[in-house]
């Protein structure tokens, strides 16, 4: 059964809809990533997770959105980034496009952590117009779901976690040869409570936020098995929970 919809007919895609109301929808960026992981990390890893996700669920999947909010990143070369506002609205109009088609409940699965502020306020919009999102951020179940297996310094930007699942999906872009290790620098005006308009290049040279010269493929693959299967589980809930059961039934004030 074909899960991935840009291979689908619409005559294949009409079968789907008429029998589903649920689609995973993968996001990501395109941007630095210090300089031995390829630019297209975050929407690369977005795909990989919701397309293996859709096989194991048989739950339709999307064509990956691989821009994102990501301007902090733009004084390194190759990054491309949209507003947040221009990115909130692109995949509004796409989850409304899937609830015309009749699906009520949407898996985001977000490659970047810029993005999130945008899609948790598009994802409280959408439940007020019927639909259900959800928003699901591989490295955060990894941290919980695999606690020892990376040390702090390396769960960073670029570090070596990222590198790892890289490695593991796709080898032949990533260049250990130029990974580093490299401390972020603190900014002279920041203090506890304070929040700074600053971008990457005021914490970091290379791009990478702690240490990645620890990767490896197998350390990929344990986080690559641990959070498909958190995804898996989350995504079947989903599918067997009837979308009323997913809204508000009540108010508090009338």
């Amino acid at each position: 059964m074909k899960v991935l919809l840009h291979e689908m007919s619409w005559v294949e895609a009409k079968k789907y809809f008429a029998e589903n109301d649920i689609a995973i929808l993968p996001v990501g960026s395109n941007e630095q990533h210090g300089p031995h992981n390829p630019l297209g990390t975050d929407h690369l890893i977005a795909k990989a997770l919701a397309e293996e996700t859709a096989k194991r669920t048989g739950v339709l999947c999307l064509p990956v959105i691989p821009f994102g909010v990501s301007s902090h990143h733009r004084h390194f070369c190759g990054t491309i980034y949209v507003s947040p506002r221009t990115f909130k609205e692109y995949v509004e109009e796409v989850c409304l496009t899937l609830g015309y088609h009749g699906v009520r409940k949407i898996v985001i699965v977000n490659g970047h952590g810029g993005n999130l502020n945008a899609l948790v306020e598009l994802a409280r919009e959408l439940r007020e117009k019927g639909i259900f999102v959800s928003i699901f951020q591989w490295w955060s179940a990894s941290g919980r779901l695999l606690p020892d297996i990376f040390t702090a310094e390396e769960r960073g930007h670029a570090c070596a976690e990222e590198t790892s699942v890289n490695l593991a999906l796709h080898p032949n872009i990533v260049d250990m040869d130029k990974a580093l290790d490299e401390d972020t620098r603190k900014h002279p005006a920041q203090t506890e409570g304070i929040f700074l308009p600053l971008d990457t290049v005021d914490y970091t040279n290379s791009g990478v936020f702690g240490k990645s010269t620890t990767a490896s493929v197998e350390k990929g693959k344990k986080v690559l098995e641990a959070v498909i299967a958190e995804l898996v589980k989350h995504v079947v809930f989903l599918k067997k929970t009837k979308i009323e059961k997913l809204m508000q039934n009540f108010k508090v004030c009338s």
